[in-house]
């Protein structure tokens, strides 16, 4: 296997190098934001648009907006990884 140039696309990579690139900076950033927005709001006082109590579980309010986070900020990325490389998609 030939060394990658620092100037090669990073389409030209592998799938699972280009996931790993999308996912892991993004799994950080949603943790990270996740610990800031809870460090604010408190999960047992959330409603649906001001109306009752959500009613769930404290842990799965954290899961659910991790991963809400999560996907947001992957969606993101991918898009940017897609859009540095004109022409190759």
């Amino acid at each position: 296997m030939q060394p990658r140039l620092a100037a090669e696309s990073p389409m030209g990579r592998p799938f699972r190098e280009r996931a790993m690139l999308v996912l892991w900076p993004s799994f950080l950033m949603a943790g990270v934001l996740e610990m800031l927005t809870f460090a604010v709001v408190d999960p047992g006082s959330l409603r649906w648009f001001g109306a009752e109590p959500i009613g769930w579980s404290l842990s799965a309010i954290y899961s659910v907006t991790f991963f809400i986070y999560w996907s947001v900020i992957a969606t993101s990325t991918a898009m940017t990884l897609l859009l540095e490389s004109p022409g190759e998609i």
